[in-house]
């Protein structure tokens, strides 16, 4: 058994058993489920996974940002245990259970703004998504939503519309919902509208009173879903300013602001939520990811007379809110609260960031760095002047660091962008182990 403090240590080669499995993979697993690492994982405790082949690897992309409180908590993993002794099932909508609705008590007590709230939960992301536009348009008889370019919410159809980036996700599953218009996100280092960053939050805002005397009118507008930083987009964080200038926007004009933390919450951005960075409060957030340590599970949290303005029965499914994911997240938030991970994600964002900077300097073709907490974007280009993407060394860098035991992912529209996002309990020896490991695969990519 894992313990969870752990270094890399790649010393055997793929075995039998690791090839079989792969072509057992290839044989019965759809082809569009694909995998980027060619193994197959053992176990994991805290930033440290083990493969069947007996490898071990440090882990920088969190199971795509789930496991922010690290693999396998011990308090989480009692907490299944207990459940799952007792109550596997029942469909909250038919026979009730308490774990629902302490964890949607705990959620709205927990979520950003001083306003009374009401929760729903369901299974993922994109089912999070999904009913907080079903509860938009209920609650504003519209039809519109306005989303952002660059943006990532699902892949079902509706958050695959909402979605900015057609290969893999969009390429030929059209035709897309309708009411669906997307406008420029206020992105400050690669900027549609290219106006100087002092400009930039200004000229972004203005853009809305061109969009809505050409695109659509604002009252046909139910909600404006933004990211506080964009997931697949690249990392890109919002501006303070821009978030508070789209929140008096909504206001002027009847609009739900939405927004889609199923990425940036529970503790990844230095806060419990990436909201409460910003002098403002949404009318709906969607969260998940990170909220069960792993159980599927996600929620959407709002505004009391919004989330009550859909009848009965209209919203909800059989799976959603399931008694054991709902005890894993409350045994997460309050491991989170105990441990106080959210002040450790802020710091190990700054150590992040202090020693990617380091490269920076000596290697200006890393573009830009940005992050909010330890959600980090690296953005690798292959000329300053025109900051033309460079995908080949973000795929060259991520795999040199699997060959000695960091795990990474890329991110962006154009896969030019390496993300970060570590299990925030790492010791200080993986930190160390993980950022050599970093630097040196891309002082031997970009040196070439």
């Amino acid at each position: 058994m894992l313990k969870g403090d752990e270094l890399a240590q790649i010393s055997a080669p793929q075995s039998e058993k690791t090839k079989e499995l792969l072509l057992k993979k290839e044989a019965y697993v759809a082809s569009g489920i694909s995998a980027s690492v060619p193994i197959f994982i053992k176990q994991a405790k805290g930033a440290v996974i083990e493969d069947i082949d007996g490898n071990r690897y440090i882990d920088f992309y969190a199971g795509i940002g789930v496991t922010t409180a690290g693999h396998c908590p011990e308090p989480v993993v009692d907490a299944i245990k207990e459940q799952a002794e007792n109550l596997l099932h029942s469909c909250f909508m038919v026979s009730m259970y308490d774990s629902y609705v302490e964890l949607s008590k705990k959620l709205t007590e927990i979520a950003p703004g001083s306003f009374d709230k009401k929760a729903m939960l369901v299974n993922s992301g994109a089912e999070a998504v999904e009913n907080a536009v079903k509860i938009a348009r209920a609650y504003t008889g519209r039809q519109g939503i306005v989303c952002f370019e660059s943006g990532f919410h699902g892949r079902t159809l509706l958050t695959m519309s909402l979605t900015s980036k057609v290969k893999p996700y969009k390429y030929g599953f059209g035709p897309y919902a309708p009411e669906i218009y997307k406008v420029p996100f206020p992105n400050l280092y690669r900027g549609q509208l290219h106006v100087g960053k002092e400009d930039a939050v200004k000229a972004y805002l203005d853009y809305f009173e061109r969009f809505f005397a050409a695109e659509v009118d604002p009252s046909h507008i139910a909600a404006i879903i933004i990211e506080p930083v964009q997931g697949e987009g690249g990392f890109n964080v919002t501006p303070k300013e821009y978030m508070k200038g789209l929140r008096e926007l909504c206001d002027k004009h009847g609009i739900l602001l939405i927004a889609d933390e199923v990425q940036t919450g529970f503790c990844r951005t230095g806060r419990m939520f990436a909201m409460e960075h910003y002098d403002v409060s949404a009318d709906l957030i969607t969260m998940a990811k990170s909220i069960a340590s792993g159980m599927p599970l996600s929620a959407v949290v709002g505004r009391k007379e919004v989330m009550d303005s859909v009848g009965a029965g209209r919203i909800g499914g059989t799976y959603g809110g399931n008694p054991v994911a709902c005890r894993a997240a409350l045994a997460t938030i309050k491991y989170m609260e105990d441990n106080k991970l959210a002040d450790k994600s802020a710091d190990l964002g700054e150590k992040i960031v202090a020693r990617v900077g380091k490269l920076q300097a000596d290697f200006p073709v890393i573009g830009d760095i940005r992050n909010l907490g330890s959600m980090i974007g690296i953005e690798f280009i292959k000329d300053t002047a025109t900051k033309e993407p460079d995908k080949y060394s973000v795929t060259a860098i991520i795999e040199e660091c699997r060959k000695e035991g960091l795990l990474l992912i890329g991110a962006g529209i154009f896969g030019n962008v390496i993300r970060m996002l570590p299990p925030v309990v790492l010791t200080d020896a993986q930190f160390e182990q993980a950022m050599g490991i970093f630097e040196s695969a891309v002082r031997k990519v970009l040196s070439k």
